[in-house]
């Protein structure tokens, strides 16, 4: 029913695209160092200073579990999403404490959970870096040695910045390759959870009400982030708007944006629609059933594999929306009339006809990666994972930084330690059933009589196998991983664990793999370099970059839309929540949990939960802080709705819309529903 209602909503935003051509005007994923001051000053009469973005740029978190948040105390308090911090609360879980779903409160600080592995980031700074980066790579290169070219130069940017900042140094590509930004990062690494509600709220209206609007969620976590064993003093966090934003009023949404595609041409989309998609969504389809059988063996089974049902649940819905928006002839075919546009352009400019290679370059690696759809060599396991690391590692490491694959570059260490490195507990069985499904989806891409897929089965099934992987490997150990790190290619010359006789055998190919990926990513990068340069001298500024889980400022207005000719409010109340539980006779995930029907008398139900607004964003604003004109704290992304899933591609502000927890719920449900009005009084402060 809800797959029916988003087959037929999603073609709808590009037909209404076509008949509203400039339905587009608050899209936008912007830099911070590149805000469109002009055009806010022009149509809302406000100009962000540098002052206020600095602010706000430096009061915003990135996860590294891949996530948005916000400093709201002085104390290190941080705001996101239930669902950002839903792996953190399930490593701090077992078969008595379920945090996840029962929720958890510290009531003093000396409550407070330590995460095993997470990584929050501070973004502090930005250089644009793009001459020397360019300046590495001459025209005589081909693609391999461009990228390893490009690729040395960045990590020597990197660790000559962390060298000289002691900060983490990310230099990120925009533009497709146009542009280089050098980002540093102040990096927290104690974090501890400090509340969190129940999943039952947090994720009220479960799967079916997942990218729908009207909503009623509480989707917030709140964790405190440490230096030197003590809360950490920030001096930039939001203060907390008292009763959240208005109707029509002008927001701005801090975040960090996953990746989207708006730049790509029409080959590059026909290859996402046509291959890529459609087998992510087969693979996604087949990873929910294995996880929802694993769920069946008992209470225990089903709390190890929630965060797992959650995520493949919401990726194969957004994947559902992307794939439709895509298989819309009205896009494709005004994508097509934009780029035959542009093309015959070129053909009046002799210093920009080359130009147009680029589009058959981008060509020839879509042709290629559809060859090789499916040929690959990950697995689905905690501790497979674990020990490609340290095989990668231990080559990587005898190679200068600079020509290391990049997340092995001496700039990245920490982070990469603090991963490989994570005390949070691996459950055999459950590995046992992903590595199964791992294992038979290799063997079926490959064939059954392919060299690779015999040896890696060893005579046996892949369950057979998989279990014998599993529970032949002492990788779940953390002593154990340091030392074959610290050993390296010494220590894994000889190793008789099972995992890392896989990853070895497997290695090979992995780098095989990886040099071509690497390969069609310069073409692609080169290639887009060029098409934005033409763009620009055609058109002028080019606006803003695909988004890159880097920072970005979008903004827009709280607003209702029309939908089935109905017309859909902008916000909803926490009474609304007791409404709708009622309208679904209080049944499955329209049943609140036991600490809102205890304190349903004690709230004030007009309070503001969720609300809409027309702000640009994409998967990775999860957790972004809303904020309006004073940069006070009014709300926290947690979703969009159906018809914005097709924002990789395509923007518009006439229907599509992100969703958001409202300030005001949060601060009332936080005091009068779960008893904490210490941290309600902290909000802010």
């Amino acid at each position: 029913m809800q797959f029916a209602r988003l087959k037929n909503l999603v073609p709808a935003v590009w037909l209404l695209c076509l008949a509203y051509p400039h339905a587009c005007a608050d899209e936008g994923m912007w830099l911070f160092n590149d805000l469109p001051k002009q055009y806010l000053q022009e149509k809302y009469g406000f100009t962000p200073t540098d002052e206020w973005a600095e602010h706000l740029m430096l009061s915003s978190v990135r996860f590294n579990t891949g996530g948005s948040a916000s400093f709201v105390s002085s104390k290190g308090l941080v705001l996101t999403n239930h669902h950002v911090g839903a792996g953190t609360l399930q490593k701090l879980s077992d078969a008595e404490n379920n945090y996840r779903e029962d929720g958890f409160l510290a009531k003093t600080i000396a409550d407070e959970l330590k995460a095993p592995d997470l990584e929050l980031n501070q973004l502090v700074s930005i250089d644009d870096v793009t001459d020397r980066v360019n300046a590495a790579v001459t025209n005589d290169m081909d693609a391999e040695s461009a990228f390893a070219a490009r690729r040395a130069v960045m990590a020597e940017i990197e660790k000559e910045s962390l060298d000289a900042t002691d900060l983490r140094s990310d230099v990120i590509t925009l533009y497709g390759g146009a542009k280089y930004h050098l980002y540093r990062f102040k990096k927290y690494t104690d974090v501890r959870l400090v509340w969190a509600p129940e999943a039952a709220i947090a994720h009220f209206g479960g799967d079916a009400d997942n990218f729908e609007y009207p909503r009623y969620c509480l989707d917030v976590t709140l964790f405190r982030v440490y230096e030197d064993g003590q809360p950490a003093k920030i001096g930039h966090f939001l203060r907390w708007s008292e009763n959240g934003a208005e109707d029509e009023e002008l927001v701005f949404v801090s975040g960090n944006p996953g990746r989207t595609q708006r730049i790509y041409t029409t080959e590059a989309l026909r290859y996402l629609r046509d291959k890529r998609l459609p087998r992510l969504l087969s693979y996604l389809q087949r990873y929910e059933v294995m996880i929802q059988q694993y769920s069946l063996g008992g209470p225990e089974q089903r709390r190890r594999a929630n965060s797992d049902r959650a995520s493949v649940q919401n990726n194969r819905k957004r994947t559902i929306g992307m794939l439709h928006g895509l298989q819309t002839p009205a896009f494709m075919d005004r994508k097509q009339q934009e780029e035959s546009a542009m093309l015959a352009k070129l053909e009046n400019r002799a210093d920009l006809k080359d130009t147009k290679q680029a589009w058959k370059e981008i060509a020839s690696v879509q042709k290629e990666r559809a060859e090789l759809l499916g040929v690959w060599t990950d697995m689905d396991s905690k501790l497979y994972r674990f020990a490609n690391q340290l095989v990668l590692m231990a080559t990587e490491d005898q190679k200068p930084s600079g020509e290391r694959l990049r997340e092995f570059r001496d700039s990245a260490r920490e982070s990469l330690e603090q991963r490989l490195f994570s005390p949070a507990p691996v459950y055999e069985d459950l590995e046992i059933a992903k590595l199964t499904d791992s294992l038979s989806r290799f063997v079926e891409d490959r064939g059954g009589d392919h060299p690779l897929a015999i040896k890696v089965l060893d005579g046996k099934s892949p369950q057979e196998r998989a279990t014998e992987l599993i529970r032949g490997s002492k990788l779940s150990s953390v002593d154990v991983r340091k030392k074959l790190a610290e050993g390296g290619a010494d220590a894994l010359a000889n190793c008789e664990d099972t995992m890392i006789q896989l990853a070895q055998m497997l290695e090979p190919e992995y780098r095989r793999l990886r040099e071509i990926r690497d390969r069609h990513q310069e073409i692609e990068r080169q290639a887009y370099a060029k098409i934005t340069a033409a763009k620009v001298a055609l058109e002028g500024a080019s606006g803003y970059p695909d988004a890159t889980f880097s920072l970005r400022l979008a903004f827009g207005t709280v607003a209702g839309y029309e939908e089935a000719g109905q017309w859909i409010k902008p916000w909803t109340t926490l009474g609304g929540a007791y409404e709708h539980q009622a309208a679904h006779d209080a049944e499955g995930d329209w049943k609140l949990p036991e600490s809102w029907i205890e304190h349903e008398a004690d709230i004030d139900k007009s309070a503001g939960l969720n609300f809409v607004c027309t702000a640009d964003i994409i998967g990775g604003n999860s957790g972004s802080p809303v904020v309006n004109r004073a940069g006070e704290f009014v709300g926290i992304i947690f979703d969009g709705n159906i018809q914005s899933l097709t924002a990789a591609y395509f923007y518009t502000d006439q229907i599509c819309r992100a969703v958001s927890v409202h300030s005001s719920g949060i601060r009332e449900t936080i005091r009068n529903i779960y008893g904490a009005g210490h941290l309600a009084d902290e909000l802010g402060q």
